[in-house]
Parts: structure tokens; sequence; C-alpha cells
């Protein structure tokens, strides 16, 4: 079976899904090469709430990208880490992370054009 993205009930969107998240791209990077425990990544990844880590994590370990290894301890000891899978993702989300850094002076400046340009198209508009 050949797959189509662009087929809306193409099950490859669930990737898209995954990988196009923000917080998705953050865990990923943050767990390249590297194990760590809930906490380490919530310090990390600064600005996820609990709730969407945990989240985020779940998807991610459901989707085969991130293993959790649970330790028989009091409290008990929970890792994260990535797969094999996951690690082939690394390299994809790294870039668009870089992009991300290397290009948003560029960007912020494109959203004040573009905003004073609709701010002066609106005030012209009500006269």
């Amino acid at each position: 079976m050949k797959w189509d993205v662009y087929n809306e009930r193409c099950p490859t969107r669930i990737v898209l899904d995954r990988i196009a998240d923000k917080w998705t791209v953050l865990v990923v990077v943050a767990l390249d090469g590297r194990t760590r425990r809930f906490g380490e990544l919530r310090r990390e990844v600064r600005g996820i709430s609990l709730k969407m880590l945990t989240q985020t994590l779940r998807g991610l370990e459901r989707d085969g990208i991130v293993a959790r290894k649970v330790y028989p301890l009091v409290p008990p000891k929970v890792e994260y880490s990535l797969t094999e899978l996951g690690c082939t993702l690394v390299s994809v989300l790294e870039s668009i992370r870089e992009w991300s850094e290397g290009n948003i002076e560029h960007v912020l400046k494109a959203r004040d054009d573009y905003d004073r340009k609709d701010s002066a198209e609106s005030v012209g508009e009500e006269a």
C-alpha cells in the first residue's frame, strides 16, 4: 500500500499531528542521547505544564517514540528515553529547532510589518 499524507483518511496524518506539536519537538530534542526523569524534562522544557508534559510523554510512548522505564522503588523512579524509532526523528526536529532560532528575527519583523499594514488598512476601511 502506498501512503499519501494528503489523503484525509491516511493514517500518516497521525504522525504529522504528533511531530508537528511544539511540545513533541522540545521533548524529543531534550531526550536526544540521554535518559531523563519527569522532573528533569519539566525543568528543561520550560513553560510546559505537568498535564501537557504527561500527555506528550504518553502520546510519544504510545507511538513508539519514547520508552518509559519504571523502577520498583519507593517512591517509584521513572525514566524516559528515546526508542530506536525516536532517535530517527531527532535530526528532523533538531533542524526545525535550529531553523526557528535562526529565523525568529525575520518572523517577528514580518509579523510586525503585517500587523502595521493590517492596522493601517483597517483604519482606511473605517474612513
